[in-house]
């Protein structure tokens, strides 16, 4: 098994380094740099989101404003740790503004995200808002319809149980989301073959309300 991970950890730092300088789209000229992905090489449990936003395109992890912040929670609440998962989104850059990533942006992106997932031979991919769960799906259905409801895709050449769940940022626009998405949080676990998920406590009220933001980031789209 460690030779394997070592194996898988080698692979995919071949493959961050590669992508650090990529250029197929015209997000290679505004990002500050490319936001690869973070976690356990030989990860069971993958997250793919949308796009690195303020904070991530400035530390180059995904993941670590707010949205990242109940991410973590979230996972602690059912055992598990960053270190535990990895972590990555559609496209490796952040649109300009935090918009929505562009079709064809996504598509210049998408070898990059099968290629990692090709690597970590990820059980359960956990797809968070639209965009992920749209293109991994293949499937038009938003991720309002699907969101808690696993399906079996095939995804870097291996069957893939797929697990839509919302952006946790939608939780934090949206306090209403927050219970939705410790209700689809819980059912991880189970689908990992872990056994029941453990009581988890309240999340603080702070988590739910709106963060701060630089006054030049909208409100991402997309993540219902």
């Amino acid at each position: 098994m460690a030779v394997v991970a070592a194996a898988a950890d080698l692979s995919l730092l071949a493959y961050g380094d590669q992508v650090a300088g990529c250029t197929r789209c015209a997000l290679a000229k505004t990002r500050t740099q490319v936001v690869f992905g973070a976690g356990s090489p030989t990860a069971e449990l993958m997250f793919v989101g949308e796009a690195p936003g303020f904070h991530e395109d400035k530390n180059g992890i995904p993941f670590v404003g707010a949205a990242g912040k109940l991410l973590s929670k979230l996972l602690d609440g059912i055992g598990l740790s960053r270190d535990d998962v990895y972590i990555c989104n559609t496209v490796k850059c952040r649109p300009p503004g935090n918009r929505n990533p562009l079709p064809e942006e996504l598509e210049a992106c998408e070898t990059h995200l099968f290629r990692q997932i090709e690597i970590i031979q990820p059980r359960l991919v956990a797809t968070l808002g639209n965009f992920a769960t749209k293109l991994l799906s293949g499937k038009p259905a938003g991720i309002t319809q699907v969101h808690g409801r696993e399906q079996q895709v095939v995804l870097g050449g291996r069957p893939v149980t797929l697990y839509p769940i919302f952006h946790p940022a939608a939780a934090l626009y949206t306090p209403r989301m927050l219970q939705v998405l410790e209700e689809d949080f819980r059912r991880i676990p189970e689908l990992l073959g872990l056994g029941p998920a453990p009581v988890p406590a309240p999340l603080p009220n702070e988590l739910a309300a709106p963060p701060a933001a630089p006054a030049e980031q909208p409100v991402q789209l997309g993540l219902f």
